[in-house]
């Protein structure tokens, strides 16, 4: 049992990633319903057996306020595909301020990228119009559907249809 389950709310969007236990006591107390199983899975029981569940959604809208999506070093890494903002190298990665901090540029989504130390060097303190770089893609705030989808795709392609469309 392994594979997690996703949560929706009533309104169809991401809450939480739980285990399939939890998945399945949530089932048993009729908190929530199944919307997708896993594909030849399943849980056997003595005398009984149930569907794998991969995605099911509450029965209650739950009000839980959006924390979004923790800055850190990682998560950035992952928004940018392991690889530098700037030139595409995928070696020697550091965070970049696009607008360097001793000109006013704060730790926000959107004002740091992955680069390459080579470029990270090569730009210094100057914003990147200034040196004359390019993004590869312009640095965005990711959402949770954004990263759980990065995930279905490898591990539950079942949550697809219920995530957002990854942005290229």
């Amino acid at each position: 049992m392994e594979k997690k389950v996703l949560v929706l709310n009533l309104d169809h969007t991401p809450v939480a990633v739980v285990t399939v236990q939890k998945a399945m006591v949530l089932t048993i107390l009729e908190k929530v319903c199944v919307l997708a199983d896993y594909s030849f899975l399943t849980i056997r029981t003595v005398d009984q057996e149930f569907k794998y569940p991969a995605v099911v959604r509450l029965y209650e809208y739950k009000n839980i306020p959006f924390r979004g999506v923790l800055l850190n070093r990682n998560n950035i890494f992952k928004r940018d595909n392991n690889e530098c903002q700037y030139c595409g190298s995928q070696k020697h990665l550091t965070i970049d301020h696009v607008i360097p901090r001793s000109k006013g540029g704060g730790a926000s989504w959107k004002n740091l990228v992955t680069a390459c130390h080579r470029c990270n060097i090569q730009k210094g303190d100057k914003t990147p119009e200034e040196v004359g770089f390019n993004f590869r893609r312009e640095p965005f705030r990711p959402s949770l559907s954004y990263f759980l989808s990065d995930y279905a795709e490898k591990n539950a392609e079942e949550w697809l249809p219920f995530l957002e469309i990854k942005a290229l």
